[in-house]
């Protein structure tokens, strides 16, 4: 089975591709494609309340670009969700019936806790050692996303409206840092001894990167105390030459830096590990989910519906 999913967030929208087996009845999850478009929702929306033209119409090209790409690679089926931006903007419902309407696929708009729990699904946790709790930490755009995991237990998921576009725009109270502060320190207190975090985005992926780590070995967050001090000496313009990075990476990884110190802090993690996991991953996940749940139940999927839909289609017709 071939399943793709599209995630619209604050800074950039992904498409992801993958192949789904079983093994030994668990199913496998094999990327095959992943692209990125950085439509940068968030600066609009943050700052004005409101998708603008030009964004919009981007938002089409891209998702009809996506939408051709499923049909090259054979997708079986697709699920797309946005996220912050598109939560916070007011004429999100219009801007989402376009998409619909000129692309045949439709949107959901997920709340910030369900978020959290999409990026759960990817069930990192589980393959770790049961003596240690992990704090799942996803930091986009326009929010921060997290979800707690002890002794087989989901404890929390919870979100927080504190993103890298939101800082670089001067719009996290210093009220919102705190409620976000004593929140961790209040849910994690009794595993402060042993928890280690489990960190997803761009963000953290480029730093893992940058850090030349081993797959599967965690930064500590003295290393990332000493990125933060780095990156923030230099302008945006130096560290794309010096470390290579596109523009709409260089401006937020500082903040984005911030954020998971600050979360690191207060929950007591010395270290966090960054394996490849995303949004787009735990939709994919969900989705086959879904498909398993209604083939089990001998329901017939739906051509088109809120939460997924077919690849393969006709041009719907505009009205």
């Amino acid at each position: 089975m071939r399943l793709a999913a599209i995630d619209i967030g604050s800074n950039a929208a992904r498409l992801l591709i993958s192949d789904v087996t079983t093994n030994l009845g668990k199913p496998e999850f094999n990327k095959i494609n992943l692209v990125r478009v950085p439509l940068r929702l968030g600066f609009d929306v943050f700052a004005n309340r409101e998708i603008p033209e030009e964004k919009t119409e981007m938002i089409i090209q891209t998702v009809k670009a996506y939408r051709h790409l499923c049909n090259a690679y054979k997708v079986d089926h697709i699920k797309a969700a946005a996220t912050s931006a598109m939560r916070d903007a007011v004429n999100s419902g219009a801007v989402l019936d376009r998409v619909l309407e000129e692309t045949g696929i439709a949107i959901e708009v997920v709340s910030g806790s369900y978020e959290a729990t999409l990026i759960y699904e990817n069930h990192i946790a589980e393959n770790l050692d049961q003596e240690h709790a992990y704090l799942y930490i996803d930091v986009g755009g326009g929010s921060t996303e997290l979800t707690f995991f002890a002794g087989n237990t989901l404890i929390f998921s919870s979100s927080f409206n504190i993103g890298t576009i939101r800082l670089l725009k001067d719009q996290v109270t210093e009220e919102q840092w705190e409620s976000m502060k004593e929140f961790i320190k209040r849910e994690t207190r009794h595993y402060a001894d042993h928890l280690i975090a489990i960190g997803s985005g761009g963000n953290i992926n480029k730093v893992f990167s940058i850090s030349k780590r081993k797959e599967g070995k965690p930064l500590s967050i003295e290393l990332l105390k000493d990125y933060y001090k780095e990156f923030s000496a230099f302008s945006v313009q130096d560290r794309m030459r010096l470390y290579k990075l596109r523009e709409d990476r260089a401006d937020v990884i500082v903040p984005a830096l911030q954020i998971y110190i600050n979360t690191m802090r207060w929950a007591n993690a010395p270290e966090i590990y960054v394996p490849k996991i995303g949004l787009a991953d735990g939709l994919i996940q969900h989705l086959y989910a879904e498909l398993k749940k209604k083939e089990h139940s001998s329901l017939s999927l739906p051509n088109f519906s809120a939460n997924f839909s077919a690849c393969r289609f006709t041009q719907r017709s505009r009205r």
